[in-house]
């Protein structure tokens, strides 16, 4: 088995602006390599709300991406202050996000619905004090 496309990325956790710019550059390798406009939609939109998550909660992080022949992998990384409870993360609207980034417009508590719900697999692995990642896949 050949080894799989790798993208990495650096999440800045202290700049909003540029959260979304891995998430668009994965969209363009993927375009280039000729994945049907479904597949790029999906591992778009996981990506990005991963890292807005990543900037909101974690203070940024890294994000890697894996293309393989079947599937298409997307692992985010942080070192932040992990998960409390992952079961009421996951609920939609639920949110520990700061009044000051719900005026920016973010927080609304669905980061990590949009991520399990455009994606195929999702585990999130945490712990409090050491960080988070969230490994997702999108089948081809």
């Amino acid at each position: 088995m050949s080894e799989p496309l790798t993208f990495e990325f650096i999440v800045d956790g202290e700049n909003f602006t540029s959260a979304g710019e891995a998430s668009v550059a994965v969209k363009k390798h993927l375009r280039k390599l000729g994945f049907s406009p479904d597949i790029i939609r999906k591992v778009s939109i996981a990506m990005y709300e991963g890292e807005i998550n990543m900037v909101i909660h974690a203070g940024g992080g890294v994000a890697t991406v894996r293309v393989y022949p079947e599937k298409i992998e997307i692992v985010l990384a942080d070192n932040g202050p992990g998960i409390e409870n992952i079961e009421l993360a996951m609920r939609e609207g639920f949110s520990t996000a700061t009044d000051n980034v719900r005026n920016l417009g973010f927080g609304a508590g669905m980061g990590l619905p949009n991520m399990k719900r455009y994606t195929d697999t999702m585990e999130i692995e945490s712990k409090l004090g050491h960080g988070t990642t969230v490994t997702m896949t999108v089948n081809i």
